[in-house]
């Protein structure tokens, strides 16, 4: 018999039901000691309309949208440290504060953020949603997403059993960790009052692996931004990135150089502590993609992160600079998101 080494998931609501204080409540997951690749988040089965597989013979499968979703950004890089899941959860609260000022909407913008990262998911601590509680469940067996700052978030952090230090692993093989995957992408209702996310902030885990390959082949993604650093390290990755994406049909956005430069507070000069920059716009150059931005490395940043609020939510003098980097990114993001057509390939989920 084959063997699954798992992380054991808790339900939601069996407190509730034990007590006999709600007659409709229903189990996440499963409490039973091996679970299926089939259904690793152990979400109860729903009417028929499963996610689409990946084919081991013949074409590749099909892309569709994701049911209650307008258009997606994936932020990713070849990479890992540097900065992405940070930039992701600030690019999504840039977006809902920046509204694109050519719209027809006569509301504020519904954003929402996805972590794709199942080994390593940052966004329940980035969002101030550790220790939140586990989701809920639609009607239809669909995970509700949690919301903070204004951002409706998922994350397989939110699913796994608590502990003081929040650091319970995922150790799954690759079968789990796709279905899980596809159950993420498809398997949450991003809708509220019946109005669709504008926009689906997708962070990625780093690599060009299973679920970048899953991504690409399974959603209509509108745009991707690669993350890096000025290390030429960090920089032959990010090459990778744009080349997989590339493979997948997947437009790139732009590059954005993180921790770009230092300023201290007795001086003026910026000090280039990683690196040039000018490596970075020479690979830019090369890759005929546009520089969004360059975000200066500042001590809030990572504090805010740690303590659950980005620095889009802050409002210290420190931050400003990041603060207008990334409004003039969300501006590009919302002008690149305005200038596609629409696809007309149908929704999962």
């Amino acid at each position: 018999m084959q063997r699954f080494f798992l992380v054991p998931l808790r339900p939601f609501a069996t407190g509730l039901a034990n007590l006999g204080l709600c007659s409709k409540t229903r189990s996440i997951h499963s409490t039973k000691t091996l679970l299926s690749h089939e259904n690793p988040l152990g979400i109860p089965k729903r009417n028929p309309n499963p996610a689409p597989t990946i084919p081991r013979r013949g074409a590749p499968p099909k892309k569709s949208r994701i049911k209650g979703v307008k258009q997606i950004v994936v932020v990713a890089s070849g990479k890992g440290g540097v900065g992405k899941s940070t930039i992701a959860a600030n690019l999504a609260l840039s977006l809902l504060q920046n509204p694109q000022t050519n719209s027809n909407l006569q509301r504020s913008p519904k954003i929402g953020l996805l972590d794709l990262d199942i080994f390593g998911p940052s966004v329940p601590k980035l969002m101030g949603l550790e220790n939140a509680g586990d989701p809920r469940l639609s009607d239809e067996n669909k995970l509700i997403p949690l919301q903070n700052h204004g951002i409706k978030t998922m994350s397989i952090g939110y699913l796994l059993p608590p502990n003081p230090a929040n650091d319970s692993p995922v150790v799954w093989r690759g079968m789990m960790v796709m279905k899980a995957v596809q159950q993420l992408l498809f398997d949450v209702d991003w809708t509220s009052q019946n109005q669709d996310l504008d926009v689906l902030v997708i962070d990625m885990p780093p690599g060009t692996g299973d679920v970048q390959l899953s991504l690409g082949q399974l959603v209509d993604v509108d745009g991707a931004v690669i993350v890096s650093t000025p290390q030429d390290v960090a920089l032959i990755d990010a090459r990778k990135g744009v080349g997989m994406f590339n493979k997948v049909s997947i437009p790139m956005i732009g590059l954005l150089l993180n921790m770009s430069h230092f300023t201290c507070t007795s001086c003026t000069t910026p000090h280039e502590l990683f690196g040039s920059s000018k490596n970075f716009e020479k690979a830019a150059n090369e890759l005929g993609l546009e520089v969004l931005g360059k975000l200066p490395l500042v001590t809030s940043v990572s504090d805010g992160g740690d303590s659950g609020r980005p620095i889009m939510v802050q409002s210290n003098k420190e931050g400003e600079e990041v603060r207008q980097t990334m409004k003039s990114v969300s501006e590009k993001v919302w002008d690149w998101l305005s200038s596609r057509e629409q696809s007309n390939l149908g929704t999962r989920g």
